[in-house]
């Protein structure tokens, strides 16, 4: 017959008691009341005859009661049956051989411990045990007329069962929602780290495009200006170095493009792809085709950090290649096309990068539920060229 183990303990951490341990709380103090009740009203007392075993029984009860004051976990399941069932026992024969009323009291406490810790069924079965044996017990010494109160008195004793039986279940629906309230505290710490850990990524994202553009486009102008220097081309230095200065102030802003972005503020594509062609010296190479519609913020902000990267990698690896973007709005998406043809120009260092370009590109157009195509171009228009294509959703 399955038992019932109800002596959780309170929610990890030990700052706050839990239900189980306030009713424990509860228990001493019913223990020590009932001890003194008991002791200056249960009648006879003594250490020899009836009072012996009136002492004896009273000892046995009293050891039954103090149970519910050891932790649940501390008492096996196996055992609790039979306990409880020696209990029944202990508490009837102490109201058979007892002189006064207050033993009872241990029976009444019994049943409702017993609808307490035991599974219902076997509560059911020994609160019915405990009812037959008090009455029996208590109209075997009645006096005549009065066999018919006594027995129905003992009987009941068991009906105390129902009250341990709602104290159960009251005390499963407060564990249970207190775990409940802990789960969805756990789940809400992990979505927030989650958003922390997502937020960071983006970032990160952002850092690496403007800085990977900006300091590529740089280096490569002060590296040819360094060449130029060598062979005595000092008028076209300084043209490499005015165009190097021109790229910084261009990163200023780019930089500012990043913080608004991160600030949620609304930055129109068109404009901004623009303006990013012409910093990096890519005129009228901008296409539009479709109707052209207003675009998420987040969304916007993703594609110009995609073309960023794309213009990046054009210039690191294609210096001199000419680069022409197009931004198609069809029925349900959207795409931006980068095409860059091969370089007029050997890639020296600046042809070095992170290895993080086409991986940032991909985590951007997978938070977008979009697809992205990149490679050389094997055949038709744009063949040996590098294309970048991304298809949003909208």
């Amino acid at each position: 017959m399955p038992l019932r183990n109800r002596g959780t303990t309170a929610p990890a951490g030990g700052t706050r008691p839990g239900p189980t341990e306030r009713i424990r709380l509860t228990h001493w103090v019913w223990a020590a009341v009932l001890l003194v009740v008991e002791v200056f009203t249960l009648r006879p007392l003594g250490l020899s005859g009836r009072g012996l075993a009136v002492t004896l029984l009273f000892a046995v009860n009293f050891a039954f009661f103090a149970l519910r004051l050891v932790p649940a976990r501390l008492v096996p399941e196996r055992l609790l049956l039979p306990l409880m069932a020696v209990g029944v026992v202990a508490a009837a024969a102490l109201m058979a051989v007892a002189e006064t009323g207050t033993a009872s009291l241990f029976a009444f406490f019994l049943a409702a411990f017993i609808g307490y810790r035991l599974d219902t069924r076997a509560a059911t079965v020994l609160a019915v045990a405990l009812s037959l044996l008090c009455g029996v017990a208590l109209a075997a010494q009645a006096e005549p007329g009065q066999q018919g109160l006594l027995l129905m008195a003992g009987l009941s004793t068991g009906a105390l069962v129902l009250a341990g039986m709602s104290g159960r279940s009251r005390n499963q629906a407060v564990e249970a929602a207190i775990s409940a309230a802990e789960s969805a505290e756990r789940a809400a710490r992990a979505e927030a780290r989650t958003l922390v850990l997502t937020e960071r990524g983006r970032v990160a994202r952002d850092v690496h495009d403007v800085l990977a553009h900006s300091l590529a486009g740089i280096n490569m102008q002060l590296e040819l200006a360094d060449a130029l220097i060598e062979v005595g081309e000092t008028e076209k230095a300084r043209e490499a170095t005015a165009r190097a200065q021109s790229l910084v102030r261009e990163s200023l802003k780019q930089v500012q493009w990043t913080v608004r972005a991160l600030r949620e503020e609304a930055l129109p594509l068109l404009e901004s792809l623009t303006a990013l062609l012409e910093s990096s010296g890519h005129h009228e190479a901008l296409t539009v085709t479709g109707t052209v519609r207003e675009l998420p913020t987040r969304t916007t902000h993703d594609l110009l950090r995609i073309a960023q990267e794309a213009l990046t990698n054009a210039t690191r690896h294609a210096p001199g290649g000419s680069v022409r973007v197009a931004v198609a709005y069809d029925e349900g998406t959207t795409t931006l096309s980068i095409l860059s043809e091969p370089g007029t120009m050997p890639a020296s260092a600046a042809g070095t990068g992170s290895g993080m370009g086409l991986i940032g590109i991909r985590e951007r157009v997978a938070l977008m539920d979009g697809t992205v195509t990149t490679g050389l171009v094997p055949s038709g228009p744009g063949r040996g060229c590098w294309k970048v294509e991304v298809v949003i959703p909208v």
